[in-house]
């Protein structure tokens, strides 16, 4: 009897840790797409890890968590233009924050590496890891705060 309630116990501690858990709901068909060899030859170390294999850089280590110049915020993967200056605010955090995405250029995810559900952002054109979105941001505008890896974006000032 003992080896029964061991095999059951065994089984059920297996079965809420199963691989259903860990997939997402984000499309594997993007707009651009290249192989792991083109993306690491395209993007720095830090950008392959993070926009290729969801890493996250370490806070306060982007310069543009602190820049705050007129312009626009792209994918370092692809270009697409992802958030624009006037949305971005210090969260505190140590990582670019924005208040709001541009609508239709960033997909989102479930992600529970963690072990419960956060939402993950990517850009919608070729899937790159961006950061993740929570509902703490800035209550007078839209409450969320889109806590971006600086790595996986590239600046480009307003006049250019």
């Amino acid at each position: 009897m003992k080896k029964i309630v061991l095999v059951l116990l065994g089984v059920t501690l297996l079965s809420c840790n199963s691989k259903a858990q860990d997939q997402k709901e984000k499309k594997e068909n993007f707009e651009v797409t290249k192989t792991e060899a083109q993306w690491k030859a395209e993007l720095t170390e830090l950008q392959f890890q993070v926009l290729r294999k969801e890493a996250t850089e370490p806070p306060f280590s982007s310069e543009l968590n602190k820049n705050y110049k007129e312009g626009t915020y792209v994918c370092a993967g692809c270009g697409t233009p992802l958030f624009e200056s006037e949305h971005k605010f210090d969260s505190g955090t140590g990582w670019p924050s924005f208040d709001r995405e541009i609508e239709g250029n960033v997909a989102f995810s479930s992600d529970n590496k963690l072990g419960y559900t956060r939402t993950e952002e990517h850009c919608a054109v070729c899937g790159g890891h961006l950061g993740h979105v929570f509902n703490d941001g800035p209550r007078k505008t839209t409450g969320k705060r889109h806590c971006i890896n600086g790595a996986a974006l590239k600046f480009i000032p307003e006049n250019e």
